[in-house]
């Protein structure tokens, strides 16, 4: 075995150029794949984590009769006496917040321009809240007893212009039907990262938000967050009410699920074509080595070597091309991931709806993708190599010779 490697390695000295050539094709093939892989991975984790701590938590408390599409500030669609409810919650062992959140529909003037906004009445002091007052870039975070600042985000700040102490109209529905306006300071600016929901999200502290709007003593939803999200269905069927429903991340999130396989699918379909590209390069470095050394595979026939022997020869051939490239490309494709998972790829706002896409999306790499694309790249070009190998092993001696 020792010597059937090194003839091969011999033999692919023989042309450096094709053979450096081939095994970059493997290498360039491997490292695109583990960065694909990666892309797709942490924009997957990225919006589920995102859509989590931003949007869903990983349970809501609603009520029966809840719509998600709707923003109904009737009493009878509201959670009442919300903050109870949320401390009996808080008890559970798995739980590590929950905290009301109160939503309603608004609109944002200054001026002539105006924006249309969700409106979140939070609990500032909640650790759900941590994640809005660490993007605070300019200003102060709110407080509980604040009645007349609100925070927006970066984007509509750039839209209206507004800076920290800037006053700005807001208008809401309400719990009666009707639109209530008020004249609010802009505490603070903040930004998640995530340009689609910094847009057209408004805050303001719950009991603000409460009377601003008249729904009083009641809340949309109660926003949980576990320290472990793999336990949601667990503490979701814990929790008994016969007046509230209680949903999981995974059921809120089904779209992003669905995505993630729709998204791999895909992404199958574009591994396949790398590695038929990376293939055919192989293939054909290859099968110019079995026409360049005709007279001497006839040669080699001639005085006895046996066709699996031959056969046996260039795929060593193969299989050395595919571990040199395939250790290049995995020390390439893991100093790109390593890079990308430190700087991300910006995106921006891509109006995805359903889905809370940060503007960067940041390599993910699990050992599990990098395992598989591994070997299956050097399998792929293994496969690769078995075409030439049978061609050079079916080759009659004298008709090698004449060649």
């Amino acid at each position: 075995m020792t010597q059937l490697f090194k003839m091969a390695f011999r033999d692919l000295r023989r042309n450096k150029r094709r053979t450096i050539l081939s095994a970059l094709a493997v290498s360039f093939g491997v490292a695109l794949l583990l960065l694909m892989a990666s892309v797709v991975e942490g924009e997957m984790r990225g919006a589920i984590e995102n859509t989590i701590q931003l949007q869903s938590g990983h349970i809501q408390a609603r009520p029966l009769n809840y719509d998600e599409n709707k923003t109904s500030l009737k009493w009878e669609d509201l959670i009442a006496d919300p903050q109870t409810v949320a401390e009996k919650i808080s008890a559970m062992p798995q739980v590590s917040a929950a905290t009301p959140r109160l939503f309603a529909s608004g609109i944002l003037s200054l001026g002539k321009d105006s924006h249309s906004a969700r409106v979140i009445g939070i609990d500032p002091n909640s650790p759900a809240s941590q994640i809005f007052k660490n993007g605070l870039l300019s200003g102060d975070f709110l407080t509980a007893d604040d009645r007349e600042g609100i925070l927006v985000g970066k984007p509509l700040a750039e839209k209206f212009n507004l800076r920290a102490g800037d006053k700005a109209n807001l208008l809401v529905n309400t719990a009666d039907g009707g639109v209530d306006e008020q004249l609010f300071t802009v505490r603070g600016i903040y930004t998640t990262n995530t340009s689609g929901y910094d847009e057209n999200t408004i805050f303001m502290p719950l009991a603000k938000a409460q009377t601003f709007t008249g729904a009083e003593n009641h809340a949309s939803i109660i926003f949980i967050a576990l320290k472990d999200r793999e336990q949601a269905e667990a503490a979701s069927a814990a929790l008994q009410s016969t007046t509230l429903q209680f949903v999981t991340w995974r059921k809120m999130n089904e779209l992003i699920v669905s995505t993630e396989d729709f998204a791999n699918a895909y992404m199958s379909v574009l591994y396949l074509i790398v590695l038929g590209i990376t293939a055919t390069v192989v293939t054909n470095t290859l099968v110019m080595a079995v026409f360049e050394r005709t007279r001497e595979i006839g040669i080699l026939t001639a005085i006895g070597m046996k066709s699996r022997s031959v056969m046996a020869q260039f795929l060593a051939e193969g299989a050395l091309i595919a571990t040199f490239g395939i250790f290049i490309g995995l020390a390439l494709g893991v100093g790109l991931v390593a890079y990308f998972n430190q700087y991300g790829f910006f995106i921006g706002n891509m109006g995805v709806t359903g889905i809370l896409m940060e503007d960067y999306i940041y390599a993910y790499l699990t050992l599990e993708d990098a395992v598989n694309l591994t070997v299956i790249a050097y399998v792929v070009t293994l496969i690769a190599a078995l075409y030439p190998a049978l061609l050079a092993a079916r080759m009659e001696p004298v008709e090698a010779l004449r060649g």
